[in-house]
Order: C-alpha cells, then sequence, then structure tokens
C-alpha cells in the first residue's frame, strides 16, 4: 500500500453525537437510592456493548486498548464498541472508530445523511434530534485519501460499494499499526473527514454548541443552532 502519510496537528476536530447520550441516565427514573441504581447499572451492562468492552473486550477490539482515566471516556469508548450491523465506511461491525470532521458543517452534512437514510427505511420522514459537538484533539501521522488517486473506490457515495472498500483498507491500515484516515468527505463538498482507530489517540475530548436537526415531512432537514434559552423538545 502507497498511500500518503500526512503529519496532522489538529486541536479541535468535531464529532456529533445525539445529545440524549449526554443527559442524566435513564435508569435512574426507575430508582430512589444509588444502590439501586447500581443494581440496575449492573443488569444494563450484561447487554451494554460499551460496558461488555471494557470487561471483556470485542472479537477485535481489546480490552486493554480501550480508556479507563480520562474526561469523556465512556464517549471515546462508545465509539469503537458500539457498531452498527454491516458496519460504516471505515470499520466493521466488530470494532468502531471514532469519526469526526475539520468543521461542524461537514459533521452536519454527514450525521443528516445518516439519519435520513434511516428514516427512508422506514418510509417516514418525520424527526427531531439534537446533536451536540464534541471537540477532540490529534497529533500524529495519518493515511491520506484526499490527494491519492489509490482507493477512491472507498469513497463511494453508496454504502454498499464505498463501505466495503473502506473496510478492508481500514484492515490493511490497522494491521501495519497505522492510526486513521483523513479523507474528502462524501456528503459535504470540499470538506475533510477523519477517522481515528485506536481510542488513545482522541485527546482532549471538550462538548460544544447544540445543532437541532428536524425533517418535517421531506428528505432534507431544516438545521439549526440551539439557543440556551431554548427548551428541550
Amino acid at each position: 500500500m502507497t498511500l500518503p502519510v500526512t503529519d496532522i496537528a489538529e486541536p479541535n476536530t468535531v464529532r456529533l453525537i445525539p445529545s440524549g447520550r449526554l443527559k442524566e441516565p435513564a435508569l435512574s427514573a426507575l430508582v430512589s437510592t444509588h444502590g439501586d441504581l447500581s443494581d440496575l447499572a449492573e443488569l444494563e451492562s450484561v447487554t451494554n456493548d460499551r460496558l461488555i468492552a471494557e470487561t471483556t473486550g470485542m472479537p477485535e477490539l481489546r480490552r486493554e486498548d480501550l480508556i479507563f482515566s480520562r474526561t469523556y471516556r465512556t464517549y471515546i469508548n462508545a465509539a469503537f464498541a458500539h457498531t452498527r450491523p454491516g458496519g460504516n465506511r471505515f470499520n466493521s461491525e466488530h470494532r468502531g472508530a471514532w469519526y469526526s470532521a475539520f468543521d461542524v458543517e461537514t459533521s452536519l452534512a454527514e450525521v443528516a445523511f445518516h439519519l435520513t437514510r434511516e428514516l427512508r427505511n422506514i418510509g417516514r420522514f418525520e424527526n427531531k434530534t439534537d446533536y451536540t459537538e464534541l471537540f477532540a484533539g490529534f497529533i500524529g501521522p495519518f493515511h491520506d485519501l484526499r490527494n491519492s488517486t489509490e482507493h477512491q473506490d472507498c469513497l463511494n457515495p453508496n454504502p454498499a460499494l464505498g463501505y466495503r472498500a473502506g473496510q478492508a483498507l481500514a484492515a490493511q491500515i490497522i494491521a501495519q499499526g497505522g492510526n486513521g484516515l483523513l479523507y474528502p468527505s462524501v456528503r459535504h463538498p470540499g470538506g475533510t473527514c477523519l477517522v481515528a482507530f485506536h481510542p488513545h489517540l482522541v485527546q482532549n475530548v471538550r462538548q460544544g454548541d447544540i445543532w437541532q436537526l428536524e425533517w418535517a415531512g421531506e428528505p432534507t432537514p431544516s438545521i439549526r443552532k440551539r439557543r440556551p434559552s431554548d427548551k428541550a423538545p
């Protein structure tokens, strides 16, 4: 593989996650004491992929590769432990990855595409979801697809084609000890995305603004930044 490698120092890449993941645990409404919450949390751990990975690891991710002493560690580990059937562009369903972008507009275009696809699958473009910015820093060498003529099949906009090629490339890079990939956004022309293959690479995670995406019968959502005074939907 002759894919170029670029040394980067990007302090403010942005990842968007549904803001519901940052709220007080849903289990807390079911209990009256901390002890009861601990008991229910232990029960939840039987089916929680992140907790399972932190306890025993996953088929393609060792427990010792996860983070256990860093702020926002649960969100870092969750990115690698929670996967979707069939995986994503550069990760299989057996090992997740940390996806982010160099600007929020690119991240918004990416999450809008994926949720629109899910809504199309159920045949109903009715949804309102808040996403929270998670900023993170990355330093070091990353394989770079942005100006390469190789492996362009990884960027096919059709997930059925692009994901298969991308996962094969990611497996090669991981096997060679690589950190991750820089690549042009498929959903936002001119945008740059970053995918990190190892949890320890995700540094200095901070929470940013909240963005609301709303589908009102059409496949293209309206997007707005939530103000502090806005009430939750």
